[in-house]
């Protein structure tokens, strides 16, 4: 995840080795000194908000010690300060969950009865952001010489916003970041020199942005060091985005002209500033993009390229294949860990294998603490958590430097900006140390099965989308025997891939109508950022169902056996990643149907219709 773009004026007395020394040192001081940091965290926290209304109505009485805190507030999840939330949404003023103004909603990927949570935050956490991202070049430095030296090509994108009944925005934590002054007026750092302008990321437009910041990474090709986005699919999504419009590209480079799509002037006079008549490297983009395999087309179109910067861990690593394939096999570096709720760490060793990725948390972001996990029957997606937590399981929490090597935790914090105890939801297992502080691999997103970019679905949704679609079989006497799911990522964008196993009772034949009116149902049904990825971000392709022959899911029982499972405890699983048995699945399909149309979608929440 890079920083702002924006080059500034080098000044005189820059020196760039000696601050590069002073982050290292910050890194080591911070790691050597975690749990006092912590608890010093904890008490600014307290302090400054010792009586805001939530602490008071807990009744932690102004006091500042970590032991008081951990007997006193309960550990939450969004819906227990759902009611807080939404008092601020809709214009409270007061100090309810922190003692400085909200500035704004951050938007979660997480979703709450289908729309997205709303995180509060103040305006000094970009600060806090931004010390995070100042962090991640000069680590890297120190495996790769030589970045100031040229220039990075990121696709960054921002997306749209919503205002809140009391006026708030809400928007996605990157859209934030990007539209503050901490990213379009940094001061001058080499590291920070971008191909893409400002007006070209912060284009509302994602079509016109794509394809300006597309150009603009063409000219500047020879000078690239390194690619990248947020996520390795919206990567993915550049270059195929690269694939379909190339001689459009071509033709803006050759003549030195601008494609008339490209409506917005912002976009164009920044874009006019880089883009000259270039037939040669026209003829070389053709040339290279005119051939029958892309493979390596990364190494080829910029040569000089050293890694790919992009999140390949949790379930982004389903796109490490194509990734290497048009990478040559770059290095892979997932640089930092974070979320809408906090940021939280950096990967200290980012040229490592994606599987091997930890991150150790930064101890100044906020205050951390560890609920330990257990996995059922050592089942990979299985993960023990409860909803609620009793008073024993309350106590178990342990704080960031008393985390055990190889133990797995579900990440709790409590911000500057609000939240006290809150479950992240994010699995954690701890992988090693940074003198005093874990360092973690992400293991997965607690009770998701299913997610293609940003959207995560659960099994508990899914059944919900499902049970609604099979209202369209009952005229023709068919029942939904069994089911299971896929995230099928070999088409880009990727997409839900349902396969049922119909019970026919009646003679009708049911026709392909019907099962697309399955799809779109199931999709209307699903969360708002799933919806958002098929309609806004066009990041989602449209669901699917595969309808696969009778007795299939005894098939599939039969091998899940042959492998060791218990037929006693045997349980269809709602998704399925492993590929012999996705092969078996596709082996037996009879016919597929995909979504017609894209489901409905606006910004903000539903309730907010009627108010903005």
């Amino acid at each position: 995840m890079p920083e702002a773009p924006k080059i500034t004026q080098k000044p005189t007395d820059y020196n760039l080795e000696l601050k590069n020394k002073r982050t290292l040192q910050f890194i080591e001081d911070m790691t050597s000194n975690a749990d006092e940091v912590q608890k010093n965290v904890l008490e600014q926290i307290l302090s400054r908000n010792a009586h805001v209304e939530y602490l008071q109505t807990h009744g932690l009485n102004d006091r500042t010690d970590r032991e008081s805190f951990k007997n006193i507030m309960p550990v939450i999840t969004y819906e227990d300060i759902q009611p807080y939330v939404e008092r601020i949404a809709n214009g409270d003023t007061s100090p309810i969950l922190c003692s400085k103004p909200i500035s704004e909603f951050l938007t979660s990927s997480g979703t709450s009865g289908g729309e997205r949570k709303l995180m509060p935050t103040i305006e000094e956490e970009l600060g806090r952001r931004s010390l995070l991202y100042s962090l991640l070049m000069p680590v890297m430095s120190q495996f790769v010489p030589g970045l100031d030296k040229g220039k990075g090509m990121y696709f960054l994108f921002i997306k749209s916003e919503a205002k809140t009944p009391g006026g708030l925005v809400a928007r996605p934590v990157l859209t934030s970041y990007y539209k503050s002054n901490h990213f379009k007026d940094r001061p001058y750092d080499p590291y920070t020199n971008y191909t893409s302008p400002n007006e070209t990321i912060l284009c509302p437009d994602s079509y016109q942005s794509m394809y300006s910041q597309m150009l603009c990474g063409l000219c500047q090709h020879k000078e690239v060091l390194r690619v990248g986005a947020v996520f390795a699919s919206g990567f993915i999504r550049a270059i195929k985005f690269l694939e379909k419009h190339w001689r459009f590209l071509c033709n803006d480079i050759r003549t030195g002209t601008i494609d008339s799509q490209i409506t917005d002037q912002s976009v164009r006079e920044a874009v006019m500033n880089i883009l000259k008549p270039d037939p040669k490297l026209a003829d070389f983009i053709e040339a290279e993009c005119s051939k029958s395999s892309w493979q390596g087309i990364i190494t080829k179109l910029w040569p000089n390229t050293k890694y790919v910067d992009v999140i390949v861990t949790g379930t982004m690593s389903q796109y490490i294949p194509t990734l290497d394939y048009y990478s040559n096999s770059l290095p892979l570096v997932c640089t930092m860990y974070a979320s809408s709720e906090c940021y939280f760490g950096v990967n200290l060793n980012p040229l490592c294998k994606p599987s091997e990725v930890s991150y150790t948390l930064v101890p100044t972001m906020a205050y951390f603490e560890f609920l330990p996990v257990q996995r059922n029957n050592g089942v990979t997606n299985s993960i023990s958590v409860p909803k609620t937590l009793n008073e024993k399981e309350q106590q178990e929490l342990v704080d960031l430097v008393d985390v055990k090597l190889g133990q797995e935790y579900e990440l709790v914090v409590t911000t500057y900006s609000g939240l006290y105890r809150y479950r992240v939801g994010d699995v954690l297992r701890v992988a090693g140390f940074k003198n005093k502080a874990p360092q973690f691999n992400f293991i997965c997103r607690k009770n998701v099965v299913l997610s293609i970019d940003s959207d995560k679905t659960d099994e508990v949704e899914l059944q919900h989308a499902v049970k609604n679609a099979v209202n369209h079989l009952l005229p023709f006497d068919a029942t939904l025997a069994e089911y299971t799911s896929y995230a099928d990522t070999t088409t880009i964008p990727g997409h839900y891939v349902l396969y049922w196993e119909l019970s026919l009772n009646g003679n009708t034949p049911i026709p392909p109508s019907v099962f697309e009116d399955c799809c779109l149902t199931i999709e209307e049904s699903l969360n708002s950022v799933y919806r958002q990825g098929r309609v806004c971000d066009k990041s989602i392709g449209p669901l699917e169902i595969k309808i696969v022959e009778p007795g299939t899911f005894d098939k599939l029982m039969d091998y899940a056996i042959s492998l060791g499972a218990s037929i006693n405890q045997y349980k269809t699983p709602r998704c399925v990643k492993f590929a012999p048995i996705v092969e078996l699945l596709n082996s037996r399909v009879e016919s597929c149907y995909f979504s017609p149309k894209c489901p409905k979608w606006f910004p903000g929440h539903k309730q907010w219709s009627n108010t903005n």
